[in-house]
């Protein structure tokens, strides 16, 4: 009686959840037959349901047969591929790792696909489509095993995030520089580096489809393991499972199939990362979901709604003849960036904002000897950075030019070159100095303007002032670089205090922004005038090209003031770098004083990026090196911090100016190779 009465009663839950599932799977996807249908109807030709229709069936004109044959169907076709593609990839990859928040963008999968396939370029090599996904794949498979390497796998961590982050930030830096240096051979990459699904037609469809289908029918084979890695590595060996066998297997087939579809459409951003987001609620609702075999073609399908839907939705917000140049993985990653945040939010985060042990003091001596080392280097550098170039100069030269008895050409050649100098020098001084007031406010030595979306907000608004207005003047330059740093700030930080200023949340929300901005930045170069482009991706890459003396004032001013209050209130930076109770117990107002420094921060975070374009890592780089050489004490840490920022950023530039003349690499291209292994190194360094 016991067992007869029981079963009924465990019946019925299953069976719900099996119907429920269906049921749930079917609305799905008739949602994704609707877009696919409605995307058909759109584009810049007449030709609407009814056309499309006589189409499919062989009854309508030629014309609008074309039209629908040969780019209308292509392109919706290439949006489902691409959609479950990515889903799939980033449901596998987030159950392997048991990381909510791995997908190939946090991977750096895409990045490191972009990187292979701009070598290939840079050499003239036309490769056909299926070697283009080969060289896709093994870029990408590359990229991802060095973030997991260097990640670890844990449920909850982020580390895979920031990881992925600086990799990819190095790896674009790269790519950014091959496009500058070869932009004959790499043309048309940094379009197709957007994401669009309209960029291949029927043959590229057919020849990634095989692809696509070996790597979601690898998953489903695998889905039994991957559900046994749920349970955690010893279970799934007490299972049988063969761990490391599987997880390989399963990041394997999951680049695999974002290397097709990159291949395909370019980089469509973050669908890896919502998709499975999206579906997680339904397996906490119905256990059929909770299973890999029904979750990962669930990510699949919703995947392909969210890419479908991308699509429809620009067409119906932007006219016709502009969408047409307006990426999907635009509108993606928009999208993307705002799932990254409210996660960010959400997801649990263990790593508080750390406060110091204690104030390491180191004598007097060696404070004096470094700062006098620096000044020599700096000193040596600066000299070296007028004197080298394109055109070679002698110290008599520069003696001459100053008295006002050089000749024309010399004259030419200083007048152009000291305006750069100073504006490296005084960009990678303000920069460090902004990374040191951030680091001691949030206690979080992973912060600086670069990482936490303040550079790229005042990037957007620059690049929106050069794009729209390419006459604008220095000051307006200024300007608008303070008001999109000042909204990224507020954004950042504002979310990020939220609880406190925890170390991942404040990280993450800032990749996030960053992450929009760079989407709208990109927006922005597509659909400007090419000159105006290629003004933006110069100045982008941190260059000082064609700066003169008037563009390095604001900056100049900043960092004074800048330089001076951090010096003045050095004691209360000490302080509020310590914890939150020492400060009250001294009657200091924290939430005041935390919030003067940050506008400070960001004040000499837009001036800098107005006069030298986005430069990243300098504000992280110096000021831990600052502190490794003097100790915590900010009355020694601002100065050599300053110090060494200018160092580095009027370094890079010089061998951006140097290196490969006469063409030139920009300086932020530079400090990104610098800054990109620090940080890798400072999170293997502070794994927990």
């Amino acid at each position: 009686m016991a067992v007869t009465a029981t079963t009924p009663a465990t019946r019925p839950p299953a069976v719900t959840s099996r119907t429920g599932a269906a049921a749930v799977t079917a609305a799905l996807g008739l949602l994704v037959a609707a877009l696919a249908v409605v995307d058909l109807t759109q584009g810049t030709a007449s030709v609407g349901a009814a056309e499309v229709w006589k189409a499919l069936t062989g009854r309508a004109d030629p014309a609008d047969a074309s039209v629908v044959v040969a780019s209308r169907l292509p392109r919706m076709t290439a949006g489902l591929l691409v959609g479950i593609a990515l889903g799939m990839a980033g449901s596998a990859l987030q159950a392997v790792s048991r990381n909510v928040l791995a997908s190939p963008d946090t991977l750096a999968v895409n990045a490191g696909s972009y990187l292979a396939l701009g070598l290939f370029a840079v050499t003239g090599v036309s490769l056909p489509l299926l070697a283009s996904s080969g060289v896709a794949f093994a870029g990408g498979l590359a990229a991802a095993a060095v973030v997991l390497g260097l990640s670890g796998l844990g449920a909850g961590t982020v580390r895979l995030v920031l990881a992925g982050t600086a990799l990819m930030l190095g790896l674009n830096a790269v790519t950014e520089g091959l496009l500058l240096l070869s932009p004959e051979e790499t043309q048309g990459l940094y379009a197709w580096n957007q994401g669009s699904i309209a960029q291949s037609g029927f043959d590229g469809v057919a020849q990634m489809a095989p692809i696509a289908v070996v790597g979601l029918v690898g998953l489903l084979l695998a889905a039994r393991r991957i559900d046994a890695l749920g349970l955690g590595d010893d279970a799934a060996r007490g299972l049988g499972v063969p761990v490391r066998a599987t997880r390989v297997t399963v990041v394997v087939l999951a680049v695999l199939l974002s290397a097709a579809s990159v291949t395909l459409a370019g980089p469509i951003g973050f669908v890896g990362l919502c998709a499975p987001a999206l579906v997680r609620p339904l397996a906490r609702r119905l256990r059929a979901f909770a299973r890999a075999r029904a979750r990962v073609p669930m990510a699949g399908l919703t995947g392909a709604a969210l890419v479908l839907g991308s699509d429809v939705l620009l067409r119906v917000v932007v006219p016709a003849d502009v969408a047409v140049a307006v990426p999907t993985g635009v509108v993606t990653s928009l999208i993307g960036a705002v799932f990254l945040i409210v996660m960010a939010t959400r997801v649990r985060d263990t790593a508080e904002a750390a406060a110091s042990d204690r104030l390491r003091i180191r004598n007097r001596t060696a404070f004096l000897a470094t700062t006098a080392v620096l000044a020599a280097v700096l000193v040596g550098v600066t000299i070296a950075a007028v004197l080298l170039g394109d055109t070679k100069l002698l110290l008599g030269d520069v003696v001459n030019w100053a008295q006002g008895q050089a000749g024309s050409t010399v004259s030419f050649v200083l007048e152009t070159r000291v305006p750069r100098v100073l504006a490296a020098l005084l960009a990678g001084a303000a920069l460090a100095l902004a990374g040191t007031l951030v680091q001691a406010v949030t206690r979080n030595p992973l912060a600086e303007p670069g990482v936490l979306g303040v550079s790229n907000g005042a990037a957007l608004g620059a690049v929106l002032l050069v794009t729209t207005v390419p006459l604008a003047g220095t000051w307006s330059m200024a300007g608008a670089a303070l008001a999109g740093a000042a909204v990224s700030s507020v954004v950042v930080f504002g979310l990020a205090a939220r609880g406190g200023f925890r170390q991942n949340r404040l990280v993450l929300v800032g990749i996030g922004f960053a992450t929009a901005a760079t989407a709208l930045i990109s927006l922005l170069i597509v659909l400007t005038d090419p000159f105006n482009a290629t003004k933006a991706l110069t100045w982008l890459s941190g260059s000082t090209y064609g700066r003169t003396l008037p563009d390095v004032t604001p900056l100049a001013a900043v960092l004074a003031v800048g330089t001076a209050v951090a010096v003045v209130r050095r004691t209360e930076l000490d302080l509020v770098s310590l914890d939150e109770d020492t400060p009250r117990l001294l009657g200091l107002s924290l939430g005041r004083g935390r919030l003067a420094f940050l506008v400070l921060s960001v004040l000499l975070s837009a001036t800098a990026v107005a006069a030298a374009g986005t430069i990243g890592f300098v504000g992280l780089v110096a000021p831990h090196a600052a502190r490794a050489l003097v100790g915590r004490q900010h009355v020694r840490v601002v100065p050599v911090a300053v110090l060494i920022g200018a160092v580095l950023v009027c370094t890079a530039d010089l061998v951006g100016r140097t290196a490969i003349a006469p063409a030139q690499l920009g300086a932020g291209l530079m400090t990104a190779a610098i800054g990109t292994p620090y940080f890798l190194y400072l999170l293997v360094r502070n794994r927990r």
